[in-house]
């Protein structure tokens, strides 16, 4: 079926004992089971709950996964891949990434033997000089959080694959209706569900999508083994998002391109990241790669006193951590996303305390400019 449709209907059948169109909140923690050794499906809700096994079967399809396994956080889901390797194996990861995702990775993971290479993965030779016998994950965003870089996921599939290391891309940026990396040669996609898959601020979550039967099999025992499951409560809040995803992300889409090229035309602005211009550097890329470019933009206003005058007087557009909701969301990444990140790697980065990070959401295009210009008189 279509995307559109897929949102809607995949993995979900009106529940059966009542008819419900909506998809049933099971709030249990156990179920009775009719005779020693039988039950009906579903044991205990750390391993089974039919919310989450419905929304997971939902994302698998969307992401054109067999496979998918939700979680209580983004973090969790990520965490949850990586204690597929053991102490010794290496990582070959993206310079540039969420600050969370490095925080994780140099501040816990390291302490249990991994090993971890940062490049520049917009360029598949430095990920090809970074291959070792020892890698065992590539680990990809695209693009970038928060300078927008693209990555060519089937360039680097290949380069990984080769060295016989899993393909691993966070597509929260994207969600599925902009970018299927599997479709590309990833072997697992990963989401931090809060952001444009729920759409509406109001749930934290995460998921896993893979095709391989083998890969979701751990994953599935890592699931229940750790616990770090997505509630019932937060499964259904998902769905509920998920069902309107095709015409949200029509409308950021709308709304982003349309907000980047004010940016890119404004006296304060010295340089808007977006790949939607034509003047990024990977512009034929996303064309190639995504159906959109989304509605993340970085711009640069040259000085921490620049943007903290913008960000202290919008009004409209809300200050705070997070994207993806239908509301437009202004961030500092220097001192909130990306806080965890080594001054000098930030530096080098381009992670500068005059970069203003905006998740364009879906209120009149109008409004938020006029929000935007109201603020760019304060700088």
């Amino acid at each position: 079926m279509g995307f559109s449709t897929d949102c809607i209907h995949a993995g979900q059948e009106p529940e059966p004992v009542t008819g419900a169109v909506t998809y049933p909140i099971f709030q249990t923690s156990t179920y009775v089971q009719p005779a020693l050794g039988q039950h009906k499906g579903y044991e205990y809700a750390r391993t089974q709950n039919p919310t989450r096994s419905v929304l997971e079967a939902n994302l698998a399809a969307l992401e054109g996964g067999k496979h998918a396994h939700c979680f209580a956080s983004g973090m969790a889901a990520i965490d949850t891949v990586f204690r597929l390797l053991q102490s010794g194996d290496h990582v070959v990861a993206g310079e540039n990434m969420y600050g969370g995702s490095f925080r994780l990775f140099d501040k816990v993971l390291r302490k249990f033997g991994l090993e971890f290479t940062y490049v520049d993965t917009s360029k598949p030779e430095a990920l090809r000089a970074a291959m070792t016998p020892k890698t065992r994950i590539v680990y990809l965003e695209t693009p970038t959080n928060p300078m927008m870089t693209l990555t060519d996921i089937a360039a680097c599939s290949k380069i990984a694959h080769d060295g016989g290391a899993l393909v691993v891309v966070d597509n929260t940026f994207c969600s599925p209706y902009l970018q299927r990396p599997i479709e590309l040669g990833a072997d697992v996609v990963v989401h931090s569900t809060t952001k444009f898959l729920n759409g509406h601020s109001d749930s934290v979550g995460g998921v896993v999508v893979s095709n391989s039967d083998e890969i979701a099999e751990k994953i599935g025992f890592l699931q229940n083994a750790v616990g770090a499951i997505l509630s019932p409560m937060d499964s259904w809040l998902i769905l509920r998002g998920v069902k309107t995803l095709a015409v949200r992300m029509r409308r950021h889409e709308e709304n982003g391109v349309a907000m980047a090229n004010y940016l890119a035309n404004h006296s304060k602005t010295k340089k808007v990241y977006y790949p939607g211009l034509p003047d990024h550097p990977q512009h034929a890329l996303a064309q190639k790669q995504m159906n959109g470019f989304g509605a993340l933009i970085s711009f640069e206003l040259g000085s921490k006193e620049n943007a903290a005058k913008l960000l202290n007087n919008v009004r409209l557009c809300s200050l705070g951590e997070s994207l993806g909701g239908v509301e437009t969301l202004i961030s500092h990444p220097e001192t909130m996303t990306h806080a965890s990140v080594p001054i000098e790697t930030r530096t080098r980065l381009g992670i500068t305390p005059g970069l203003v990070r905006i998740s364009v959401g879906i209120e009149d295009i109008e409004d938020l400019i006029a929000d935007l210009e109201n603020a760019f008189d304060a700088v």
